[in-house]
């Protein structure tokens, strides 16, 4: 029996040490579930202000010079859970106030280009053994463009870990100016069109999807959609030249922190065989949020980026019909400024009716989705999606556009076939297509099966187990062990996927 791999999960963030979005909570969770299922896996970070207070007792295991770096870089290591995490402490780059990425205004640092590379030439010595002598990775699983230039690093070593990279979202690519390539002190053969260079600027997000051994996704779906012309981002061509290499592999949630029956965070704790208590969470949101306490209101819920993928437009578009049919919609996010101050508006003009929470709070992300009749989600691409997961957790029946790792999760009563219906979706971004599939929501909420449908999708196993077998399954590929059957070039499960598979075929002749 092969020994289980020693696997080395780098990312610019982890719930509960830092997080922005998704990547935060699937970074937080997915190394322990690897744990769980054998994997010697450990989580490399940069040094937040946030991530050293989180991990009390790190201790020091080397000191580095790292090239295009000024100052020095401590590698630190402490514990998250079970969880051992390497910390890559470079205060001239990360002991900063405001964000990861950006300043308390929303503006990316300017540095970040260098800030990045910093943290990725930390993580390729850690990866080799170069500075906790103790351990060196078998794998090296780096996320997202503010870990491109990993593999493209280690693409360079002659003995080598391989290395897995994963697409959170390929809209955020990690793009600079050519002279960058410089300033960062990158080998000049990696400007080339099979290296770095993107239309003249140089891409973080590139150099992992050209020098990874095996990329991969968050969802199946996602994997075909981004390997045409239309959810490509203009690196469709690289992807469909490396499908062979490429999966999708979808997302779960952390089951115990999101988990209705023993959530401190609700008034009433509830499971798919108790709903009295969603009742009671309801009643509470109202209160708490000035919204009129009825429980016959269709109760709608946003919870979510405030920003146009998310289709936050298409729900103001929709607004007055959804007021009309005597429904609320709470919306809590952060985000583009205009939309917030549209939302804002929006619940001065409808008091009682609107409620439009600007921020976030974990505590009352939970509350609501605790509390809602019906989860939206009308994005216009979504890579995978962890709100609609809460939300068949929390019995908020989601409403979704049938896109990414939402048309991997949701099951529509008209596609179910010989599954069973768990929400509702629509193809058409636009107001209209968003207030036909809720208006169905809104008809199946009056019947007696409504019910079983919230029951139905709060049963979803969506836990981090059955993924953390496929990336076990994948770093073996990686590694050169045989392909088992389970893991296989990604599809989309729904019928409606032949028409991408069509537009990839067109776009590859």
């Amino acid at each position: 029996m092969p020994t289980p791999p020693r696997v080395l999960f780098a990312a610019a963030e982890a719930q509960p040490l830092v997080k922005t979005g998704g990547l935060g909570d699937v970074c937080g969770s997915l190394p322990g579930a690897l744990r769980r299922a054998g994997v010697d896996a450990r989580l490399i970070l940069p040094a937040y202000p946030a991530a050293i207070a989180g991990l009390p007792d790190l201790r020091t295991v080397a000191a580095l010079r790292v090239a295009g770096h000024h100052g020095p870089v401590t590698i630190r290591l402490g514990r998250l859970g079970g969880v051992p995490v390497y910390l890559v402490d470079a205060p001239e780059a990360f002991d900063r106030p405001g964000g990861p990425y950006a300043d308390f205004s929303g503006r990316d640092w300017a540095d970040n280009a260098r800030r990045f590379a910093t943290f990725a030439r930390a993580v390729v010595r850690v990866a080799l053994g170069r500075a906790d002598v103790a351990w060196r990775a078998d794998v090296v699983h780096a996320h997202d463009w503010h870990t491109g230039l990993v593999p493209a690093l280690l693409a360079r070593e002659p003995r080598r870990p391989a290395t897995v990279f994963t697409i959170h979202n390929l809209a955020y690519q990690g793009l600079f100016e050519q002279g960058a390539l410089g300033e960062l002190g990158l080998p000049r053969d990696l400007w080339s069109l099979d290296g770095l260079e993107f239309h003249g600027r140089l891409s973080f997000m590139k150099g992992g999807l050209a020098f990874a051994d095996r990329v991969t996704a968050v969802s199946p779906t996602y994997a075909v959609e981004i390997c045409t012309p239309q959810a490509g981002c203009g690196l469709d061509g690289l992807l469909r030249h490396r499908r062979e290499r490429l999966a999708g592999i979808l997302n779960g949630i952390d089951v115990d922190a999101w988990d209705p029956a023993r959530d401190p965070a609700l008034v009433r704790p509830f499971d798919a065989r108790a709903l009295e208590g969603k009742a009671e969470n309801k009643r509470a949101l109202q209160r708490a949020l000035g919204l009129v306490e009825d429980a016959r209101a269709p109760l709608l819920a946003f919870v979510g980026r405030l920003v146009e993928q998310k289709g936050v437009d298409l729900l103001l578009g929709s607004l007055p019909a959804l007021l009309r049919s005597q429904a609320q919609v709470v919306v809590h996010g952060t985000g583009d400024a205009r939309l917030a101050d549209a939302l804002r508006a929006a619940q001065a003009a409808a008091p009682g009716r609107v409620a439009a929470v600007v921020g976030y709070s974990e505590d009352l992300a939970h509350q609501v989705l605790a509390g809602a009749d019906v989860c939206l989600m009308p994005s216009r691409f979504e890579p995978c999606g962890l709100v609609q997961l809460y939300a068949l957790r929390y019995g908020a029946v989601p409403v979704v556009r049938r896109t990414g790792g939402l048309a991997d999760t949701v099951v529509d009563p008209d596609d179910a076939g010989a599954r069973r219906a768990t929400g509702f979706s629509f193809r058409e971004a636009t107001p209209d297509g968003l207030l036909e599939a809720v208006s169905r929501a809104l008809r199946a909420r009056a019947t007696s099966g409504w019910t079983d449908l919230v029951a139905e999708g709060m049963r979803q196993d969506h836990s981090w187990a059955r993924s953390a077998r496929e990336y076990s399954r994948l770093y073996g590929l990686a590694l050169g062990r045989p392909a088992p059957r389970t893991v296989r070039a990604p599809r989309a499960p729904q019928a409606w996927s032949r028409s991408l598979r069509r537009q990839v075929a067109l776009a590859s002749a």
